[in-house]
């Protein structure tokens, strides 16, 4: 099994977030994260879809998925095949801050703090899965009271453009 990124342009309709989840959902194919946006074409809607599942697999979802009413077009990539990120936000116990090792950690993972209370710090990093992951893992002893990440947003290394499937 391979991690695929699969792209799916829709119109922005109600309901179809559902549908295209049911797809995966007949074939036993857990979802890894989703996201959904709009897209540079006004009144189209992406959505990113990660799961880890085999290629004949894949084929066969994002067939699957063209067949709805609303879906213009959908794509699969392997992750070697587009760039991504993800975002995750950290809310950390102030006291932490008095740690020199978490002040250089910070500016060594490129982390941003967004705001400062009177209780909590709260950082923003973006990155790979494995990055955050990792951040997570190094934050979680100095008191990690929240943490929240986003699903995966990517665009295609391959040249294709969706006016040419409209």
């Amino acid at each position: 099994m391979k991690t695929y990124n699969i792209t799916v342009f829709t119109e922005n309709n109600i309901g179809i977030l559902n549908r295209i989840t049911i797809i995966f959902t007949r074939r036993h194919v857990n979802i890894e994260s989703i996201t959904a946006s709009d897209c540079e074409e006004d009144g189209i809607y992406r959505y990113t879809i990660v799961a880890k599942i085999t290629e004949s697999q894949v084929i066969k979802i994002v067939n699957q998925i063209e067949k709805l009413v609303d879906v213009i077009k959908a794509f699969y990539y392997e992750n070697k095949e587009v760039i991504y990120q993800e975002l995750a936000l950290f809310k950390v116990a102030n006291s932490s801050f008095k740690n020199q090792k978490i002040n250089s950690l910070l500016k060594n993972n490129n982390v941003r703090i967004i705001s400062v209370e009177s209780e909590f710090v709260t950082l923003e990093k973006t990155g790979s899965s494995e990055e955050i992951k990792n951040l997570f893992t190094y934050l979680k002893p100095y008191g990690v009271l929240e943490y929240a990440k986003s699903g995966r947003v990517a665009v295609s290394k391959p040249m294709r453009n969706l006016k040419d499937f409209i």
